[in-house]
């Protein structure tokens, strides 16, 4: 038997009389669906590294913070406690060691009890961004810009570099100059 196919009137007909199945709605967002399960890992296993960088200032104190940062925990093959990497300034090292107690003590009151064991010192530059937060949040306060020279403080330090050739010595001793005459300035 051939099926003939429905006409433009027909076809209209059809579609306005009888409904078809709605087309099925978007998927649920990621972080939506996974909101619950995260949730119960956060419960179960704590805060981890994220919420330790984040407030790492407030953890060891800002003295500590300036000279430290956490990069990683390494979790101990037989599922006890953690040891925590501290990258430390190649000075302070000895310090870090020397406190090490007090670090371990402040790590597991934020994680848990029993969350870290021992403290890995790598040595080696802190990242830019969180030595300068360290600072700010150690500080308290924005850095105050340098106040400029008078016209006279300025004219003298001209004249004292005006033998030197133009170039980047030239450009140095000015700023130390400068920065010179604003130290005097504030002594008085």
């Amino acid at each position: 038997m051939i099926r003939r196919l429905p006409s433009a009137q027909e076809t209209v007909r059809i579609l306005a009389t009888m409904r078809t199945r709605p087309a099925p709605g978007p998927p649920p967002a990621a972080g939506r669906a996974l909101r619950g399960t995260l949730r119960a890992l956060d419960t179960r296993f704590g805060k981890g590294m994220d919420g330790l960088k984040a407030r790492w200032s407030e953890i060891v104190g800002p003295d500590l913070a300036r000279r430290t940062e956490p990069t990683k925990m390494v979790k101990s093959r037989t599922g006890g406690a953690a040891a925590l990497e501290l990258r430390v300034e190649g000075p302070s090292a000895a310090i870090i060691q020397h406190r090490a107690g007090d670090i371990l003590d402040r790590v597991n009151l934020f994680l848990g009890s029993g969350s870290v064991d021992r403290l890995r010192i790598v040595q080696g530059p802190l990242r830019g961004a969180a030595k300068r937060a360290a600072a700010a949040a150690a500080s308290g306060s924005r850095r105050r810009l340098a106040t400029p020279l008078d016209a006279a403080a300025e004219q003298t330090l001209a004249e004292s570099l005006a033998g030197f050739p133009d170039g980047a010595l030239k450009t140095a001793l000015t700023r130390l100059g400068r920065e010179v005459l604003r130290a005097a300035r504030t002594d008085v």
